[in-house]
């Protein structure tokens, strides 16, 4: 379940993912799998290739990418998260998530 996001975030997300560039998505999550998340980050791109090259600078395998119909993507959640976010710039999700 989805908390934390507005439907005009996601719906840039998804464009974004549609034009094949990387998009990056953060809301709060709740999964009784990962207890000590509460947040997951979204990285799609609809080219699971250029997505998976992107990946891989990361250390994130292309067989964890969540191909989901029409927007294939990583779920990113703790440390990973958030270095990656940092890494990629994107202050706004950190700031808004207190991550």
């Amino acid at each position: 379940m989805a908390f934390g996001i507005t439907r005009q975030e996601l719906r840039r997300w998804k464009q974004e993912v549609t034009n094949g560039n990387i998009a990056f998505l953060t809301h709060y999550w709740l999964d009784p799998r990962f207890p000590n998340c509460n947040t997951v980050t979204k990285v799609g791109c609809q080219n699971v290739d250029k997505l998976a090259t992107w990946g891989k600078q990361y250390g994130l395998k292309k067989e964890w990418i969540d191909h989901y119909p029409d927007y294939p993507h990583y779920d990113l959640f703790g440390e990973r998260q958030k270095q990656i976010l940092k890494n990629e710039q994107q202050w706004e999700q950190i700031k808004h998530f207190k991550l």
